[in-house]
């Protein structure tokens, strides 16, 4: 019995037999080009292959909207997108044009130019995204190659393991005969690790290539998608423990259901705001479905991505508007751009940088370009605040200037809606994302310029630690549990409230259960999260008051060190 652990995308255990999925590399196709006098008849193959691909993903589309769900077949959209974008498959003709490149080589050379740009970004959504462009580049060779699309088939209770699965792979089998997904490579943002959670089927990814010669087709195995491990051969005392976990965690489930639809609240009755995070249009499914009670975080940057220009005033608006609405008058609040250095979006000529992660980013990039960036995008949130109810802040804030230089923008931007007549809402609130500890210090004189605060713990445990959070050699070092990280949190939660304003967390940190009772004691307002974790927060809330909590707080903040304040949240856990 060997045990191989990995990252968990989707929660739950599953036993079945072992069925391997192929991942055809792209990459290893052999750069050919063509005679001239064969130009416009390569160029005629791939715009017919382009069709043909064009014709299947609406099938997939259709597919996976009946068996999955409208939102989670929006990701066949976002390919059909890529076929009829002129910048992707365009440039694939201009280097059969212009190259004499063949149709095969010209695909493969695009994709590899968007892998690579979708690769160097920090934000793991946005990274995860390039599987979405191989994908579309695999069908595409696949059509000027005359290959079809085949469907696996599977048995029951089959335990699916890859080096990776595209989207097209993952829509093509049959949902009801799969137990368990497992993926060498991935994220939790990966398309497998989303729809597995949309379906309820437990799924472990990043578990490292060596998986693919540590088991072998039919072998029996046990997935737990909780803690990210894989057990395989497991003896009878193994089976019949995991029989028994199988079982509990159904019970669980069916519990975490009622939670969808109650009220987030505390043992004695107060009322807590929790909600979800979004990065697009589709997730907000997830979080009315979950239960949230809106969207503390909606990240922007999926607009600028996979494109070759700013997109508008009007097309961010039409998003915006499409969000607010989808809300149906719950808050939402819009983070304006968050890029920098470490995202290369080419169009935006951003300078390689020795150290990204503390350069020409966010709020530093959109001050610096305010016409074409900034304002654009402040406009556009503005006029969608009159459709439901928007907030808005800005991220990355490091220094009492880029506030006040930021709202200036935004009276400029209200001032040019209101020459054209065009309506916002006047009250709209706007904050800052408390990310950097220069943040907190100056938080006191910050909370007098905004109307809240949203705690991004991603990013402000990174700067307190110094620890990159990107780095996998010192990634356990970036941790909520760190002393430092929790008196800083505590200390921005209390300015704030000394101030009078609000106080929200949209990190990772928020959807902890570890931290709920830290979090609670410390007075947090609003806590926002991945919509998946919304059930059990509102769970684990119950067993607390404020007052219970605060006596946590302070035995947390005596210790000294991440794995004593660590064992000190488990216990109390339990």
């Amino acid at each position: 019995m060997d045990k191989i652990k990995g990252i968990s995308a989707s929660r739950g255990i599953a036993k079945g037999k072992v069925h391997f999925e192929e991942l055809k590399e792209l990459e290893e196709i052999e750069e050919k080009r063509i005679d001239e006098s064969k130009i416009d008849e390569e160029v005629e193959s791939l715009e017919k292959a382009i069709d043909k691909a064009k014709e299947e993903l609406k099938k997939i589309k259709e597919k996976t909207e009946n068996e999955v769900g409208k939102e989670e077949a929006e990701i066949f959209g976002a390919h059909l997108m890529f076929l009829d974008d002129p910048e992707f498959t365009g440039t694939m003709k201009e280097k059969i044009k212009e190259e004499s490149f063949a149709a095969e080589t010209a695909v493969t050379k695009v994709m590899q130019k968007y892998v690579v740009m979708f690769e160097n970004m920090d934000n793991e959504y946005m990274k995860a995204r390039k599987t979405d462009i191989e994908d579309v580049s695999r069908r595409i060779v696949d059509k000027l190659k005359g290959e079809e699309d085949v469907s696996s088939e599977v048995a029951d209770n089959t335990v699916v393991i890859a080096k990776d699965l595209t989207p097209s792979m993952t829509a093509s089998l049959d949902k009801d005969k799969i137990a368990a997904f497992v993926t060498a490579i991935g994220s939790r943002t990966s398309h497998t690790a989303i729809m597995s959670r949309s379906l309820g089927i437990p799924a472990i990814v990043g578990a490292g290539e060596e998986i693919l010669d540590a088991v072998k087709e039919g072998d029996k195995v046990i997935v737990d998608g909780s803690s990210g491990e894989l057990i395989v051969k497991p003896d009878q005392q193994t089976l019949e423990e995991y029989d028994k976990k199988i079982a509990e965690y159904k019970e669980k489930l069916a519990l975490l259901e009622k939670y969808k639809d109650k009220k987030a609240k505390t043992k004695d009755g107060e009322e807590i705001e929790v909600a979800g995070n979004i990065g697009n249009t589709a997730d907000v499914a997830g979080v009315l479905e979950n239960g949230g009670e809106g969207s503390g975080l909606f990240r922007t940057e999926f607009l600028y991505m996979g494109r070759d220009s700013i997109p508008d005033e009007d097309e961010q608006f039409e998003v915006y508007k499409e969000v607010a609405e989808k809300m149906e008058d719950k808050p939402v609040i819009i983070r304006t751009l968050d890029v920098g250095g470490d995202k290369d979006i080419p169009y935006l000529d951003l300078a390689e940088e020795m150290n990204p992660f503390l350069g020409y980013r966010a709020i530093r990039l959109c001050l610096d370009r305010k016409e074409d960036i900034f304002k654009p995008q402040l406009k556009a949130i503005l006029r969608a605040s009159n459709y439901g109810n928007i907030k808005m802040m800005y991220p990355f804030v490091s220094s009492f200037e880029e506030v006040i230089e930021a709202n200036k923008v935004l009276e400029e931007a209200k001032a040019e809606l209101d020459d054209k007549d065009i309506e916002y809402d006047k009250e709209m609130e706007v904050g800052i994302m408390i990310e950097t500890p220069a943040a907190v210090m100056i938080a006191d004189k910050l909370a007098k310029e905004v109307d809240f605060f949203s705690i991004g713990t991603n990013d402000l445990i990174q700067y307190t630690t110094a620890v990159d959070r990107t780095n996998e050699k010192i990634s356990e070092l970036h941790n909520p549990y760190h002393p430092g990280v929790l008196k800083l949190i505590r200390e921005a939660i209390d300015k704030a409230h000394e101030n009078d304003i609000w106080i929200g967390m949209c990190g990772a940190a928020a959807g902890n259960p570890l931290l709920l009772p830290f979090l609670l004691g410390a007075g947090l307002d609003e806590f926002s999260m991945s919509p998946a974790s919304i059930p059990e927060l509102k769970k684990k809330l119950e067993n607390w008051t404020r007052e219970e909590a605060k006596e946590v707080v302070d035995k947390a903040l005596t210790m000294k060190t991440s794995a004593e304040v660590k064992d000190y949240f488990e216990q109390i856990s339990e």
